[in-house]
């Protein structure tokens, strides 16, 4: 097990706050831990609902109007402005940086690579050069960088449950690609600069207040109307779901336990670099998810129990930059952090087809 740090008193800067995982950790934060100061940074761009961001940082708000001892502070703004990203460091200094601002998306990285070039790339780089100037002069400067990689890294690795030591060289999307791309860069920043980072490969996060562009939010959101929904590569994909206050409880913990600095036989800095999978190892097929998901529409009340699903169901092939199966290997976050995710997915979809009904309807 890891030695954890005490985060009590300190600054924390998180990337994407009024994203779906970003948000969650800030209230997780505000709710266990006395006298952290937390900085907020988000673009709240319209890649997806905006309305959803704003419920999240408006519950961001509530609580922290509560909250005696922490502090919350949001900005709105792009990790890929360098002047605006370089002026938060120096403003606030944060002792521990958790970027999760990113264009995500494995589809909308086909029709808009811009995007993913500018969040993923410039902005990833923005955030490890103000980490590393964050030393100049003496300062203490940033304690560990912890960043949001993906399972998409793992391409179409034949080899499961996927685990990190696996090689990761050949993404079937752009998106996939920019996020092994964050990986290499963050590890020669922690070569170069004794920067303490952290990658996290999530795997299919899903939960209340969720991505629209998530298949569980879509498939409601078009059922809901009638319409069809699209069952890729004929239902046999299988994805390793993970419930957001799992993801958001495997961060919190990293978090809290950088990877030691130390010097090689060359007298060098050992990058104090590490990667971890936070998945609920429990792939689950496409079709049996979809029939949970439904059962759990029908008993909140979202969808009528007579209900025709077969009627606005269509099987259809794989898509473009798309993987048949996801599975998580989490044995090094449970051997380091004591820790594996365990909702399980009917628990999770309840809770989202709750959170729906609350919020639309």
């Amino acid at each position: 097990m890891k030695e954890m740090m005490n985060v009590n008193g300190k600054t924390i800067l998180i990337t994407g706050a009024a994203g779906f995982i970003g948000s969650n950790l800030v209230l997780e934060l505000l709710r266990t831990n006395a006298g952290v100061h937390i900085i907020g940074l988000d673009s709240v761009n319209d890649y997806y609902d905006v309305s959803i961001k704003e419920y999240r940082l408006n519950q961001i708000e509530q609580l922290a109007s509560k909250t005696q001892t922490s502090t919350w502070c949001f900005i709105r703004g792009n990790i890929a402005d360098k002047v605006l990203i370089e002026d938060v460091f120096d403003t606030y200094k944060p002792d521990i940086v958790v970027n999760l601002a990113a264009q995500a998306g494995v589809r909308y990285s086909i029709t808009n690579p811009d995007a993913y070039i500018e969040a993923n790339l410039i902005g990833f780089y923005n955030i490890l050069e103000a980490c590393r100037h964050s030393y100049d002069n003496g300062e203490k400067g940033v304690e560990h960088l912890v960043y949001a990689s993906s399972s998409s890294v793992y391409g179409s690795n034949k080899k499961v449950p996927y685990s990190t030591d696996d090689k990761v060289d050949n993404p079937v999307s752009l998106y996939a690609a920019t996020k092994k791309s964050n990986e290499l860069m963050a590890h020669a920043y922690s070569k170069l600069y004794n920067i303490p980072s952290t990658g996290l490969r999530f795997f299919t996060v899903y939960g209340p207040a969720g991505r629209p562009d998530m298949a569980y939010f879509g498939f409601t959101n078009k059922l809901i109307k009638g319409e069809t929904i699209q069952i890729f590569n004929y239902g046999n994909c299988k994805r390793d779901f993970t419930y957001v206050d799992d993801i958001v409880e495997g961060v919190k913990r990293v978090m809290q336990a950088p990877p030691q600095k130390g010097n090689g036989e060359d007298g060098l800095p050992l990058p104090p670099y590490a990667v971890y999978n936070i998945g609920n190892s429990h792939p689950e097929n496409l079709l049996d998810f979809v029939d949970i998901l439904q059962q759990e529409l029908i008993r909140a009340d979202v969808l009528p129990e007579d209900y025709d699903f077969d009627a606005h169901k269509e099987l259809v092939p794989m898509q473009p930059g798309d993987v048949p199966i996801t599975y998580a290997d989490t044995s090094a976050l449970e051997k380091d952090f004591g820790f594996k995710p365990a909702t399980s997915l009917r628990d999770g979809l309840r809770k989202f087809a709750e959170w729906y009904k609350e919020f639309y309807m």
